[in-house]
Formats: C-alpha cells, sequence, structure tokens
C-alpha cells in the first residue's frame, strides 16, 4: 500500500471520535477512525459518494 496522507474530517469533534480520510491517485479511498487507526475501510470515489448520498436521504414513509 502506497504511503498514505491523512485528513481529519471537518465534521470531527476536536478531542475524540475523529474519522480520517485518505485518497490515492488511483482513485481509491481509505477511512479510519482514530479510536482504532489500524482498522481501514478501502472503497472508490463513487462507492463513497453513494454511500454519503444514502446516509444523507430521509427514509421514505412506510406504507399505510
Amino acid at each position: 500500500m502506497p504511503k498514505l496522507t491523512w485528513q481529519k474530517s471537518s465534521y470531527s469533534a476536536e478531542a475524540a471520535n475523529c474519522v480520517y480520510v485518505a485518497a490515492t491517485s488511483a482513485g481509491t479511498v481509505h477511512l479510519r477512525e482514530s479510536d482504532e487507526p489500524d482498522v481501514i475501510l478501502t472503497t472508490d470515489l463513487n462507492r463513497l459518494r453513494g454511500l454519503i448520498r444514502s446516509l444523507k436521504t430521509p427514509p421514505e414513509a412506510p406504507c399505510t
């Protein structure tokens, strides 16, 4: 794996529960949490966009 340059998310608090992201020139995106920095989630930009979009979309109301 290439050397990664990690950036802290602007939505992370100052002291705890920080999320870090690093991207490669090949388009791979890596995510990790400050509590467990050795655990790294790897994906590509399109899948990360899809995840964020789905998390931001409110659930549909159940049919009655």
